[in-house]
C-alpha cells in the first residue's frame, strides 16, 4: 500500500500513479485538502480507476469513540449522560479534528491549522495577491456561521468587486473551509439569486476567529447539524441540502432532497423553553412542510423531547446529542 498526501503539489503525479496501478505494483491511497484540483486530475487520467471519499472531521459518535464511550442502547445513553454533555460542550467549542481532540493545547493547534489552511492551501496554491482581503473574507464567513448573506452585500462591506468575492468564495469551498447552502426553489435561477447560508467545516475553527459559541449556541448547534447532513450528502450523490424561506421571511433551517423527492424538513431551535420561541419555530416548520408537501418535520433542541400532532402533520422534537448519535 502506498499513501500519497497532498500529491497534487508534484508535477505529473497522475502518470506515475497510473503506471503503478496498471502494473499492479501497489494499492494507492491519495489524499489532499483541495477538492477541485484532485477531482479534476483524477478525472482526466484515472477515469474508472478510482473511488472518491470525502473525509469530514469526526462525527460526534466518533468523538465519543475517541474517548472510549460506546453507545449501543438507551441504557448506555443514560449511564454516560454527564460525560456526553461534557464532550458535547467540547464539540461546540473546539470542533472535531482528531488531533485537536487528543491534544491538550487545543486552541493553539486550531490556530496553527487555520494558518496552514490560509497560507498553504489557499494563498500559495491559488497565487492570491490580495492576502489581507481574503483573510478579512475568511474572518467574515467564520464569524457569520448559520446566517444568510449575498455576494452583493459582501461587496459593499469590503469595497471590492462581486466577481472577486465569488472567486475567493469558490476557493474557500475548494479547500473545504466553508460551505454555502442555497434557498430552496424549483427554479435554479431563483436559487442562485437568493442569499446563501454560511457554514464552517469545523466549529473550533470558527471559534479561533472570535466567534463566541457560548453566546451563539443556537448558531453553533445549527452548524453542527449541517456537518452531519453534509457528510451524508458527500457520501450520497443524490442528496441535496437547502434552506426554505417564504416572502415574509419565515424560515426552515434545512430541507433535504433526495433525487427528485423532498424528504425532510429540519429546524434547529436550541432553547424552546420560551413559549413564544417554540410557537414561532413550530409555526415556521409547519408553513415550510405545507408549502413543500411534507407530513413530518423535526425540531432539534438542547434537551426538549416530545412528539406532537398538528392537524395531519407530525412534529418530532429531539435533543441534539440523540440526533447526532442516530444512524443515518
Amino acid at each position: 500500500y502506498i499513501f500519497l498526501d497532498e500529491v497534487q503539489e508534484i508535477e505529473e503525479w497522475e502518470k506515475w500513479v497510473r503506471t503503478q496501478h496498471e502494473l499492479g505494483r501497489a494499492k494507492i491511497i491519495i489524499s489532499g485538502s483541495n477538492a477541485k484540483l484532485l477531482s479534476r486530475e483524477l478525472a482526466t487520467l484515472l477515469t474508472g480507476r478510482h473511488l472518491d471519499i470525502t473525509v469530514f472531521p469526526l462525527s460526534f459518535k466518533e468523538l465519543l469513540d475517541f474517548n472510549n464511550i460506546s453507545i449501543k442502547n438507551n441504557s448506555d445513553l443514560i449511564t454516560n449522560r454527564i460525560k456526553i454533555n461534557s464532550l458535547l460542550n467540547e464539540y461546540f467549542e473546539f470542533g472535531a479534528f482528531p488531533e485537536v481532540i487528543l491534544n491538550n493545547e487545543k486552541k493553539q493547534m486550531l490556530i496553527s491549522y487555520l494558518d496552514d489552511l490560509i497560507n498553504k492551501d489557499l494563498i500559495r496554491r491559488f497565487n492570491i495577491r490580495k492576502t489581507e482581503t481574503i483573510k478579512s473574507l475568511i474572518n467574515f464567513y467564520l464569524s457569520s456561521i448559520s446566517t444568510q448573506t449575498t455576494f452583493n452585500s459582501i461587496k459593499k462591506h469590503f469595497g471590492i468587486s462581486e466577481n472577486t468575492i465569488k472567486k475567493y468564495s469558490a476557493y474557500l469551498q475548494d479547500i473545504y473551509l466553508v460551505f454555502f447552502v442555497k434557498r430552496f426553489s424549483f427554479k435554479v435561477k431563483e436559487q442562485d439569486k437568493n442569499p446563501r447560508k454560511i457554514y464552517s467545516i469545523d466549529t473550533g475553527l470558527a471559534n479561533t476567529l472570535g466567534f463566541r459559541f457560548s453566546e451563539n449556541k443556537g448558531r453553533t448547534a445549527e452548524n453542527i447539524v449541517f456537518l452531519k447532513l453534509a457528510a451524508k450528502m458527500h457520501s450520497d450523490p443524490f442528496t441535496e441540502i437547502y434552506y426554505w424561506k417564504d416572502e415574509k421571511h419565515r424560515e426552515v433551517d434545512f430541507i433535504i432532497k433526495q433525487g427528485l423527492d423532498l424528504k425532510e424538513a429540519i429546524q434547529v431551535c436550541w432553547n424552546v423553553d420560551e413559549p413564544k420561541t417554540k410557537k414561532r419555530e413550530v409555526g415556521n416548520l409547519l408553513l415550510g412542510m405545507e408549502s413543500l408537501g411534507l407530513d413530518k418535520g423535526l425540531i432539534i433542541t438542547e434537551e426538549y423531547e416530545c412528539v406532537e400532532e398538528v392537524g395531519n402533520k407530525k412534529i418530532v422534537h429531539m435533543p441534539l446529542y440523540k440526533w447526532l448519535l442516530e444512524e443515518q
